[in-house]
């Protein structure tokens, strides 16, 4: 099994061999009820090539915000080169490795996620990054590209601002236009907490144990 259809056709065409689709979705629990202290944006994950960083970080200078980088990666050490070339040093802050439990309640707190990557191979083009689904469960809209997996579940309900132009330029245009446009941050977090009953690992497990009661052969 993969995580979406269009990777799922790929393998089919290789491997001539039929693949289910089971996403690695954040399990639903409650949402505590917190005031959020600013408006900071938040990219967790992988700190690694292709995820956008060259662009995003330098961003950074014309938007009114902090960015909170959660991770660490083979891009760390250019991405910390970026944010002293920049003179970002005030306004992007890397935490590092932290816990599942610790990174739950920062990006709770956060305003906006970043789901970005670089045109660079089908595995990009046919990502579904866990941190999607993390944002969403938060409750929070991100900034996202718009490859076809998240553009379907997008159009569905928007729950995302989607964008092609991945420039530093226009990263500062989308975030400045969540930072400031309410009826839109609130549309996108009010399906944001809807979808989360949707996607959810409480649905994904049943299509997991009902694939390997398949491959046992038991009911």
């Amino acid at each position: 099994y993969t995580v979406n259809r269009p990777i799922a056709d790929e393998f089919a065409k290789m491997y001539n061999i039929q693949y289910e689709i089971i996403r690695n979705i954040a399990l639903l629990q409650p949402l505590p009820h917190l005031t959020k202290k600013e408006k900071f944006i938040l990219y967790q994950g992988a700190v690694n090539e292709g995820r956008s960083f060259e662009t995003l970080i330098p961003a950074m200078k014309y938007v009114d915000s902090q960015l909170i980088i959660c991770g660490d990666g083979n891009f760390m050490g250019q991405a910390k080169e970026l944010v002293k070339n920049n003179q970002l040093e005030d306004k992007v802050i890397f935490k590092g490795k932290i816990t599942p439990d610790k990174l739950r309640k920062i990006t709770q707190q956060a305003y906006i996620g970043v789901t970005l990557f670089d045109d660079k191979g089908l595995s990009n083009y046919y990502s579904l990054a866990n941190r999607f689904f993390d944002y969403l469960h938060a409750g929070i809209p991100q900034l996202c590209v718009d490859y076809p997996v998240y553009q379907e579940i997008n159009g569905r309900q928007p729950i995302a601002l989607l964008i092609n132009d991945i420039s530093a330029e226009n990263i500062a245009t989308q975030l400045n236009h969540l930072l400031t446009d309410d009826d839109l941050y609130n549309m996108l977090q009010k399906n944001c907490l809807q979808a989360r009953n949707v996607y959810n690992w409480q649905q994904e497990e049943k299509k997991l144990i009902a694939f390997y009661k398949n491959v046992l052969g038991t009911k």
